[in-house]
């Protein structure tokens, strides 16, 4: 019986090593897209922008690529992994369809990237890089809704509705699914046309509301729903306002898809308010903020990065009245990509990443808190400065805008150092067999 029981410990450390092992693929990748093709793009695009005051001079589809990279293949990577990781597997299903999928995903974001910037084949390159990305979310979706329950699970899950977390976060993976068949039919229809290589703008308006506000903001509002009450020792999220907060949500995105972008703007302004109420994130901490691992500064950055929301959602309304040249759109999306939801990965990451691959803590937490402040500078100068030089109210601002892109740029090289110096340096939680170290990460331990 001891042989029995010490082969399937051993298959057991295999499978988890072997899913560690995926989900380092996937965030690597993740922090590629981020650091060069993402960041470094749009650093160069910025100062493009900057010397000739204005976007004149910058085609409309190397700004696309930029954000195609890091929706996709930063954020999008870090939640596919993340949702492969978590799901149970047995045989080979451990490695087959999330290795699948991934390479399915990377190439697709690699070869949009390449067909945006330097229009090579875009007409065959777009509707394949498009389609890739389509099956990649299509099997991901297959692996979820196939999973296996733990034996003795089934009927009681069967039985208990759904948590709110989990709804965030299906609701933000719907909006993937529709940002990925939106984008294959653009992609398709712009290669039939053989025009221009580059999403129409009222067009690209409203993909951008279903990516930013339909994908990216529900998931990161379910995971925080998951995680923070833990992690910042508060009390657990408010139940009714958290409902209210997804419904106009999810109303605002159907507005801004719809072309009603006033209306839209201010749903979901109202929105990112209530999210913040029924996360408790004004409430006083009961206890001691668990920040074993990581600089004790996350507590902070958290709730900054929910400002940003606040922020993003109100001058979006702004930009509906009175945007004329793309500069408080600009600024308002800045806000929410960067300062909220760049600041969460970056405040969030070094918690959960190194754990759920394995690795006891990140490799520095100085590095953590120098890559944080600097992304808030950063973004706050981009922020402030952006209305200002776009809409003309000030001639210095676009002065501003290049020290702004430095130091975003900094941040996120120095963010992706981190991560992998701990994933090369940092000690396995798996040489010692603690197959519940990650779970225990995961269940806010």
């Amino acid at each position: 019986m001891s042989n029995v029981a010490e082969s399937s410990t051993q298959a057991m450390v295999a499978r988890e090593r072997q899913k560690s092992l995926m989900l380092r693929a996937w965030i690597v990748s993740g922090l590629f897209y981020m650091a060069l093709p993402g960041t470094l793009l749009g650093f160069s695009n910025l100062m493009a922008i900057a010397t000739h005051h204005g976007l004149g001079t910058i085609p409309a589809a190397w700004i696309q690529g930029h954000g195609h990279a890091q929706m996709f293949g930063w954020i999008g990577s870090f939640i596919l992994g993340i949702g492969f990781y978590s799901q149970p597997a047995h045989g080979r299903s451990v490695i087959r369809v999330p290795l699948s999928c991934y390479v399915l995903w990377t190439t697709g974001v690699g070869v949009r990237w390449i067909a945006s910037i330097y229009g090579w084949h875009w007409r065959a390159l777009y509707p394949l890089s498009a389609g890739f990305e389509l099956v990649a979310v299509l099997l991901f979706l297959f692996a979820a809704s196939h999973h296996k329950l733990p034996e003795g699970t089934q009927g009681e899950r069967a039985k208990s509705p759904m948590e709110l977390w989990m709804v965030s976060v299906l609701l933000g993976t719907t909006g993937l699914a529709a940002a990925i068949v939106f984008n294959f039919v653009e992609c398709v229809h712009l290669a039939m046309q053989g025009g221009l290589r580059e999403f129409p703008y009222s067009l690209d308006q409203k993909y951008l509301v279903l990516l930013a506000w339909g994908f990216l903001v529900p998931v990161v509002w379910g995971f925080s729903a998951r995680w923070l009450h833990s992690f910042l020792a508060i009390s657990t999220p408010n139940a009714r306002i958290l409902r209210y907060a997804l419904g106009l949500d999810v109303i605002g995105v159907v507005f801004g898809v719809a072309g009603w972008a006033v209306v839209a703007t201010i749903v979901l302004a109202v929105g990112a308010i209530a999210i913040v109420f029924a996360l408790r994130l004004t409430q006083r901490p009961h206890g001691q903020a668990k920040v074993i691992g990581i600089h004790p500064s996350f507590p902070t950055f958290v709730r900054i990065a929910y400002a940003w929301l606040v922020i993003a959602g109100s001058m979006s309304v702004w930009a509906a009245l009175a945007d004329h040249h793309g500069g408080i759109w600009g600024a308002s999306r800045h806000a929410l990509t960067v300062g909220f939801a760049a600041t969460m990965v970056f405040a969030i990451g070094p918690r959960i990443l190194p754990h759920f691959a394995g690795i006891y803590s990140i490799y520095s937490k100085r590095l953590m808190f120098v890559c944080l402040l600097m992304l808030q500078t950063g973004c706050l100068l981009r922020v402030a400065s952006e209305p200002l030089a776009y809409e003309g109210f000030l001639d210095f601002a676009w002065k501003v805008l290049p020290v702004s892109g430095t130091l975003e740029l900094s941040a996120v090289l120095l963010f992706a150092l981190n991560l992998v110096l701990t994933f090369a340096l940092g000690r396995s939680s798996f040489a010692a067999g603690n197959l519940n170290h990650a779970g225990a990460v995961a269940e806010g331990a």
